[in-house]
């Protein structure tokens, strides 16, 4: 039995504690993965400093962590698609309330996967590169293609054109990035915001126009795009996101849908001490009103709204879609890149903490990895 080493997360509002953690092997249609890379998300460091506010069934110590890189060491039954030895990219879905399980969680050595949420990789591809994809791909895939959500044609190689275009605003983000290129390779034009450092960028993704989402008219000026155009949705990514889709969306014709994968508000103003402090209560109170307001405004307008949560394709058809049919020929034939860049932040799961403080601190066109 392979000697296992998690960075745990002991109590709420504490940091990660290195130790040993019990190495635990695949139940049916599971394999367990030998992690050598691990991409860090925005929920990895809320998670400790907000408390139980988010994902309250969790209980302590836990392992955090959704994005993993590495090599198969066992598989369970039912598993034919993946053998020891085999370079992977998984999604861990330990944190789901379905799931709800440290052996799942993408920081330590040795995790368990759901093999139908896993895809090899190439050669050429290293682990760090690899492990910026998961929880991106799973949530974009999510708002773009779940039925209760925009519910979009499936990506195909080549893609079948449907004549339509998408809005993803906030095209430069890790959700983002993946989005646009899942979206094209379904056959949809797609139009973008982000900053103009990251045009270059997002084009190269497969965005044909690109606004700056800063800009007084930015709202006015993707309306004017879309004119005689369909629109498929849109998919809202970022602070103040939302209610600028909604207008785009009711200024357009097609599929009056706004697709939500952020949080209202930003936090870069909390204070640097975790814990229920006065402004995250003023942030967390500001959910009513906001959700009342989108609810009423939408309603109002006749369009549908649905929050993103990365890991519910893990129960419907579109993880296999993307995990099993598209994702490994796509990756092998060059056609789908692993974006954002990784930013690599040191080896060991002692940097994992160090990588919380680099992400919370924010990166561009960027996501922040730790090499195992």
């Amino acid at each position: 039995m392979p000697s296992n080493t998690a960075a745990w997360l002991v109590a709420k509002h504490t940091k990660l504690e290195v130790k040993p953690a019990p190495y635990t092997s695949p139940r049916k249609n599971e394999i367990v993965v030998r992690n050598h890379a691990v991409a860090i998300n925005p929920v990895d460091w809320m998670k400790p400093y907000i408390g139980d506010f988010m994902f309250s069934w969790m209980k302590y110590p836990f392992v955090l962590g959704c994005d993993l890189a590495g090599e198969v060491v066992e598989v369970g039954s039912g598993v034919s698609r993946f053998k020891p030895g085999d370079r992977v990219l998984g999604h861990a879905v330990g944190l789901d309330k379905k799931r709800n399980t440290p052996a799942e969680g993408a920081f330590q050595d040795y995790t368990v996967v759901l093999a139908h949420m896993a895809a090899p990789i190439p050669s050429t591809m290293s682990y760090e590169s690899a492990a910026v994809l998961p929880l991106c791909l799973s949530t974009a895939a999510c708002g773009l293609f779940q039925k209760d959500h925009l519910a979009l044609q499936y990506p195909s190689m080549p893609p079948k054109p449907t004549g339509q275009t998408l809005l993803v605003w906030g095209g430069s983000t890790s959700v983002g990035s993946n989005a646009i290129q899942l979206a094209v390779a379904a056959g949809y034009e797609v139009i973008t915001t982000s900053s103009p450092r990251n045009f270059d960028y997002v084009r190269k993704l497969g965005a044909s126009q690109a606004f700056d989402y800063n800009s007084k008219s930015v709202v006015a000026d993707v309306i004017e795009a879309f004119k005689g155009k369909t629109i498929a949705g849109a998919l809202a990514i970022g602070n103040g996101s939302s209610q600028a889709c909604l207008d785009v969306v009711h200024a357009c014709n097609g599929n009056k849908f706004v697709s939500m994968a952020s949080f209202p508000f930003s936090f870069d103003q909390l204070p640097e001490k975790p814990g229920m402090s006065l402004p995250l209560l003023l942030m967390v109170l500001q959910l009513v009103p906001y959700s009342v307001s989108m609810w009423v405004k939408s309603r109002a307008r006749h369009i549908r709204t649905n929050f993103i949560f990365g890991s519910t394709l893990m129960d419907n058809e579109v993880s296999k879609i993307i995990y099993v049919d598209f994702l490994p020929r796509a990756l092998a034939e060059g056609r789908y890149v692993a974006a954002p860049d990784p930013y690599v932040v040191g080896k060991g799961l002692d940097y994992v903490q160090a990588g919380f403080d680099v992400q919370r601190n924010g990166v561009s066109a960027q996501k922040v990895v730790v090499s195992l």
